[in-house]
């Protein structure tokens, strides 16, 4: 399972914060999740307006 930042992000920085490998880092529009992203969902359980997303990868 991987994560995404929807376009629902406002940039409030509470997954910034979470993160444990420093993996979201911030563009222009919103925060983006990079490769350095373990899947652990901490990210997700923080978002307080529910902007990140799973999603699955390659068919699983």
């Amino acid at each position: 399972m991987a994560f995404i930042i929807t376009s629902e992000c406002v940039k409030c920085g509470v997954c910034v914060d979470i993160c444990p490998t420093s993996a979201i880092i911030e563009s222009e529009a919103q925060y983006i999740i990079t490769d350095a992203c373990v899947d652990c969902g901490k990210c997700k359980e923080a978002c307080p307006i529910d902007a990140i997303k799973n999603v699955k990868m390659n068919g699983q």
